[in-house]
């Protein structure tokens, strides 16, 4: 028998146990094994054993094609699928957050999936997995889930404090109630922080993600999406530092903690407040404090904006695939329903098709969850869909970091500005072919 591996990963990896079995059905003639080469980053332990699972399941149903997964370390899995690429050795299917798509596209690395996606599959993702996907016109990833990005919050501190509680998103918080009830929940004996902001989490992806919001609940934004060719006047601009400087003021203040010293001040010690969090954080947080735990809406903007984040890992198949065909099949049994919720029933996210949600309670009106599927359908702004995302995620993290870290607001910004728009003219304005 002959096993035919598609693509073998050079790069230092965490050691996984390879998934196989079965034995080679006869095609074209002889005895062929198709090796699946599958990337992806090693998050959170829930998504590691539902991968698992899935690719386990795959290969025991089937032995024409066998999926062979490697697991990178997340805080470089960028650094290493870009090192790959430039050394040809990408794998098969590639798993990258959201924003990261325009730059491996424009650069080559992927496949347009249009010709495997009927318009009765499409037509089940939510808009947002769609809108993330596609690039220059052409769809090129899928994911099994979206994020949400919302405030989840104790409510017997909530109720003791005499704050009020939303639950949807016209009914949110105004900018001055946010404020007032920051201030109101301080003032408990047996609260430290009003807010935790997850800066545990370090420098990186997390502070785009989480606080890029921010600037647009002000006015501000990360660039000028009119063309995306500079980010001066947009990420510098009154807006954005208004919006910095309020940032800044709650560290500075005591609302909340720079250096926390670990990850459970919201739902272990219960000495914040509020978890300003995704909903990856849904299982301990609803272990920690059960019917206690509320999920509260984004707030709104001093004029009244109001934006949840959104976008996560997904799924692309990669230029060096050479068996494309038998990478979308295990693909397509990945995006099935089944699976959809093997994953998302252990990460708390929400399931990318309407298939999917509408398998699962929580998800529907007035279920714990709704509410990030309410804000993914009306306040939910990607991540800048532009080839430069990397240097633009990359400057705003480390303004983010120096600014909470007391540095001046306006030098801070000015200097991301000039990291990106000279990145944008360094590749002529990353024009698509």
């Amino acid at each position: 028998m002959v096993r035919r591996t598609v693509c073998i990963a050079l790069l230092a990896v965490i050691p996984l146990a390879v998934f196989a079995g079965g034995q080679a059905e006869e095609t074209g003639g002889t005895d062929e094994v198709i090796t699946v080469e599958v990337w992806n980053h090693s998050g959170k332990g829930a998504e590691r054993e539902a991968l698992d699972a899935s690719i386990a399941a795959f290969n025991e149903m089937q032995d024409r094609i066998q999926v062979n997964l490697t697991r990178l370390p997340e805080g470089s899995y960028n650094e290493q699928v870009s090192a790959a690429a430039l050394s040809g050795d990408l794998p098969d299917l590639l798993d990258f957050d959201g924003p990261f798509l325009y730059n491996y596209t424009w650069a080559g690395h992927l496949i347009p999936l249009d010709d495997y996606v009927s318009a009765d599959l499409r037509d089940d993702f939510l808009p947002s997995i769609i809108d993330q996907g596609t690039y220059d016109d052409q769809l090129w990833s899928l994911g099994q889930f979206d994020s949400g990005l919302a405030i989840w919050g104790n409510r017997a501190y909530l109720e003791e404090a005499g704050v009020r509680i939303p639950t949807s998103v016209d009914d949110a918080w105004t900018f001055e109630e946010f404020n007032n009830a920051l201030e109101a929940l301080q003032a408990l004996p047996q609260v430290d922080y009003a807010i935790d902001f997850k800066m545990n989490y370090g420098q990186g992806e997390w502070y785009t993600y989480a606080f890029s919001p921010l600037l647009q609940t002000f006015g501000g934004d990360l660039i000028d999406r009119s063309d995306y060719m500079s980010a001066d006047g947009v990420l510098n601009g009154p807006d954005a530092v208004a919006a910095m400087e309020w940032f800044q003021s709650l560290f500075q203040d005591g609302y909340a903690n720079p250096t926390p010293p670990g990850d459970d001040s919201f739902f272990g010690s219960k000495t914040a407040a509020l978890s300003f969090v995704g909903h990856w954080m849904y299982g301990p947080h609803s272990e920690g404090l059960g019917d206690d735990l509320v999920l509260i809406p984004m707030f709104k903007g001093p004029d009244g904006r109001q934006v949840a984040g959104m976008g996560s890992w997904n799924w692309g198949i990669t230029s060096s695939a050479e068996h494309p065909d038998a990478v979308w099949e295990f693909l397509e049994f990945l995006l099935s329903p089944e699976e959809i919720l093997r994953m998302t029933d252990g990460n708390g996210a929400v399931p990318a098709r309407y298939s999917a949600l509408e398998q699962r309670d929580a998800y529907s009106d007035g279920g714990m969850l709704s509410l990030f599927v309410e804000q993914l359908n009306t306040i939910a702004v990607p991540r800048p869909q532009t080839p430069a995302y990397p240097t633009i995620t990359a400057a705003f993290a480390e303004a983010v970091q120096n600014i909470v870290n007391g540095a001046d607001v306006q030098d801070e910004l000015d200097a991301a500005v000039q990291k990106i728009d000279q990145d944008i003219e360094d590749n002529q304005g990353y024009p698509t072919n």
